[in-house]
């Protein structure tokens, strides 16, 4: 059983950060269905339901500003987590004396519309009942943590959409684009594999096939 939601999302900056990309980061053109799944739960989740996207409006033209972001240079050695979860003393990550600071290539002014619907996980559990707490938090809005677009300092505002979607600012000459191969998402059950789509424009709209779907791939 699934249920369907509407919601516009936008912000000042994004960074949808395309995997080929080793050192510097460099966005997508648009959001990706992960990052949009990701807006969703931080709305409202619960063990029950898994969020599924459907379509992703592009509401704003598309456009790249380049900037500078502190990083790090490494990160914590796997082995230094696994000693600690088992007790051993934690070996400590001082980030003044690895900081870097990497160029990025970030979008700017975005707007979104996600449209999509969550789907059981359980028989037994209350379709209706998660459709009015999410519609409700997306209302009012509240969030369980801040959501955010790509990267955590790039806060994600978003609204409830009821009746026609906004007025797209996407120029005309990009209301249809091949996008290239995009993320899908992450495939958990699979030793973390991510699985991408070839992503189209078509009249400022991308229709996402589900993460099961032929056309999805690693």
């Amino acid at each position: 059983m699934s249920f369907g939601v509407r919601l516009k999302v936008w912000g000042d900056f994004a960074c949808f950060t395309r995997p080929e990309m080793k050192s510097e980061r460099v966005s997508y053109d648009v959001v990706t269905p992960s990052a949009a799944r990701g807006i969703l739960e931080a709305i409202y989740w619960k063990p029950g339901i898994t969020w599924v996207i459907d379509r992703i409006h592009v509401l704003s033209p598309i456009r790249f500003t380049a900037i500078r972001r502190n990083e790090l240079g490494g990160k914590i050695p796997y082995g230094n987590v696994r000693s600690a979860m088992k007790g051993g003393a934690p070996q400590p990550l001082f980030i003044e004396d690895d900081r870097q600071q990497r160029a990025a290539l970030v979008l700017r002014d975005v707007a979104y519309g996600i449209e999509a619907h969550f789907e059981l996980t359980g028989q037994d559990d209350n379709a209706a009942k998660h459709a009015e707490m999410f519609k409700r938090r997306a209302r009012n809005g509240q969030c369980f943590n801040q959501p955010y677009l790509g990267c955590r300092e790039f806060p994600a505002f978003f609204e409830w959409v009821d009746g026609p979607w906004p007025d797209s600012d996407l120029p005309a000459q990009d209301r249809d684009k091949d996008l290239g191969f995009m993320l899908h998402d992450i495939d958990f059950a699979h030793d973390m594999t991510p699985r991408f789509f070839r992503a189209q424009l078509a009249g400022g709209v991308i229709d996402v096939p589900r993460f099961d779907a032929a056309e999805v791939r690693t």
